[in-house]
């Protein structure tokens, strides 16, 4: 397994932190380098290898793929939905070049596997509403949805063309406790927790009813690494594969939290990011993934929001 060298690109973001620190876990501290434009996260620090680096100059990242001997790449560097409309041009250009950069060096160089993440914002408004399926209309309505499906069908032409193992992972909202969330819709799922435990109430950026797709990180983490290491002639989806944990709406995550803080109080002020939620599904098909690869999730928002409370300090 130590033949392996990994590079995890955007290590300090919500999903980096803990999938360094995972896959440091799995393979040996040494054998992942992790990098980011940002100072390294504390989380990080002293548990392995951290370079300085910007994905979209690619000349360096070539350069730092050859002297790292890099044989997969995670690249989590993205500008996601809420930050994205902000600067339409910029998430485009960042999300689209970050990842035909790593796609053209793995495919000159000796990278056997990338993980690209995409997102259930490629769907839009036409997208089923429950159950959303594997395959079905996808008319993404953000910039971040429009990049994430256009990289997509990247990754899928890569594989066909050029015989680069590329996989990916529709990513519901991410919910942690460790690190941060980066300026994405789903983002209150995440506050919430940190508010209820300061302050016992949460200003909630969504309509009560705004139900969607969430995951909480262990399982995220877990579905990556596993959708990794699972058998190439397993796999029949080369864009990217649904996976679900669990669905809820601000309403519902309150009444969980009032469960262990009797006082917390939720209110309603909706803002840009509500028509944003609305265009996207309430609910993902994962079955593909689950036949493909065993895909399972192991959190429901009764345990997630037990685990959280207790964690966040």
């Amino acid at each position: 397994m130590n033949k392996e060298r990994i590079l995890v690109i955007g290590a300090c973001g919500q999903i980096g932190v803990e999938l360094t620190l995972a896959l440091r876990k799995k393979f040996g501290n040494d054998t992942v380098v992790a990098s980011d434009l940002r100072e390294e996260n504390p989380l990080l620090k002293g548990t392995g290898p951290y370079v300085a680096l910007d994905v979209m100059n690619k000349e360096m990242l070539h350069v730092m793929v050859i002297r790292q001997n890099i044989t997969r790449i995670y690249l989590l560097a993205a500008i996601l939905s809420a930050t994205g409309e902000k600067n339409p041009n910029l998430a485009w250009s960042l999300n689209m070049q970050s990842l035909l950069n790593v796609l053209e060096i793995a495919r000159d160089e000796n990278v056997h596997k990338i993980f690209w993440p995409s997102s259930i914002a490629v769907f839009g408004p036409s997208s089923p509403k429950v159950q959303c399926p594997q395959q079905t209309i996808i008319e993404p309505v953000t910039v971040y949805g429009i990049s994430k499906y256009a990289g997509e069908f990247w990754c899928n032409y890569y594989h066909q063309r050029y015989g680069v193992d590329v996989r990916s992972i529709r990513y519901p909202g991410l919910i942690s406790y460790k690190s941060q969330p980066g300026g994405g819709t789903t983002d209150y799922a995440v506050e919430i927790f940190y508010d209820a435990k300061e302050k016992k109430n949460y200003e909630c950026f969504l309509k009560e009813d705004t139900y969607l797709p969430m995951m909480y990180m262990p399982d995220a983490i877990r579905a990556t690494i596993e959708l990794m290491e699972a058998p190439a002639e397993r796999l029949t989806v080369r864009t990217s594969y649904n996976i679900h944990g669990m669905s809820f709406s601000p309403k519902e995550v309150s009444a969980e939290i009032q469960k262990h803080i009797k006082d917390f109080r939720i209110s309603y002020a909706p803002d840009y990011r509500q028509p944003i939620a609305e265009s996207w599904p309430q609910s993902i098909d994962d079955s593909v993934a689950r036949n493909d690869w065993g895909w399972k999730p192991e959190y429901d928002l009764a345990a997630m929001t037990e685990d959280m409370l207790r964690n966040i300090k």
